[in-house]
């Protein structure tokens, strides 16, 4: 599977951006919050630029209207911007489109947007965001992955590089990864470690 690549981390920041395309980091998602269009399409800019000439691939999280005018190809969204979202305009773009599951119901509404892939969460218990769901736990990627067949499943919330067989193994064919790159003691280190993980699972 190319994409996304089976490590797949989350960060907020340019800086983040720069750092871990440096070190080779096949697929990134920049999911940079409560920013205006003006805001939003500048960081994408920024950030495409970053990327650009190197094989990473930049995934805009939310900002589709950004994500257009800047000339991104991959797009992540949420329920929320899921439901706000113009699917025409995003697909006219040729836009990828990767979406957001926390529930069966949130599976179905993913499922009728035909997506490109779609994320599974949070898998453990996570402290970065206060969430409306329960843990998933790894039985349900299993679950999950045979209801959507082919389509690509991201694993993510709470996983830690420890869990990364098991995930795997489980069925899913990504983990999107955030507080084990970003709140780590040597968050390069931890990037070769993952990177080196997904080589071997894949």
């Amino acid at each position: 599977m190319s994409y996304p690549d089976r490590f797949y981390p989350v960060v907020d920041s340019l800086g983040w951006v720069k750092r871990l395309t440096a070190l080779g980091v096949g697929t990134i998602q920049l999911r940079a919050k409560d920013l205006n269009d003006a805001e939003a399409l500048q960081i994408v800019s920024d950030a495409l630029e970053i990327t650009k000439g190197t094989p990473t691939k930049l995934v805009v999280n939310d900002y589709w209207r950004a994500a257009i005018v800047a000339g991104a190809e991959h797009l992540h969204l949420g329920q929320e911007d899921l439901a706000d979202a113009d699917l025409g305009e995003i697909r006219k773009a040729k836009l990828t489109l990767g979406v957001s599951t926390h529930d069966d119901a949130e599976l179905d509404t993913a499922l009728k947007a035909n997506p490109d892939y779609v994320a599974l969460g949070p898998i453990f218990f996570t402290t970065l965001k206060s969430m409306r769901f329960e843990p998933q736990g790894i039985p349900k990627i299993t679950e999950w992955k045979k209801r959507i067949g082919s389509i690509p499943l991201v694993a993510i919330g709470g996983i830690k590089l420890e869990h990364a067989a098991e995930i795997f193994a489980a069925g899913a064919d990504s983990i999107a990864v955030v507080s084990d790159v970003t709140q780590n003691a040597d968050p390069d280190a931890r990037v070769r470690a993952w990177l080196e993980q997904a080589t071997e699972a894949a």
